[in-house]
């Protein structure tokens, strides 16, 4: 299962987020879910970076499947709208395939 986390603050603004795990819908290099979750979850971070003035930090380990994404600084207009976006997606994600494929849950910082 992948679990994703959304860190948000007292005002529901997210602040970070993290994907773990694994879907276990197909076999390894077939599996949409998981592929659907790291594009939305890489690309954000990279959009982020590349198109926003915030500062981000994170953390990848591919064998273990984990993204993790922070904020020291604080979160721009633009990079809200980047991970309203992704959050999104990865609520149509769970939707769509369901809770023994992929978990959300909102953590407040």
């Amino acid at each position: 299962m992948i679990n994703i986390t959304v860190l948000q603050d007292s005002a529901g603004h997210c602040r970070g987020y993290s994907a773990e795990g694994h879907a276990g819908y197909a076999d390894s290099g077939y599996d949409i879910i998981c592929a659907a979750v790291s594009v939305l979850a890489q690309n954000t971070a990279n959009a982020i970076e590349r198109f926003t003035p915030d500062t981000i930090e994170g953390e990848a380990d591919e064998e273990k499947g984990s993204l993790r994404v922070s904020f020291p600084d604080g979160v721009s207009g633009e990079s809200e709208l980047l991970l309203k976006a992704m959050i999104s997606g990865m609520e149509d994600i769970a939707d769509r395939y369901g809770s023994r494929f992929i978990r959300i849950r909102y953590e407040e910082v």
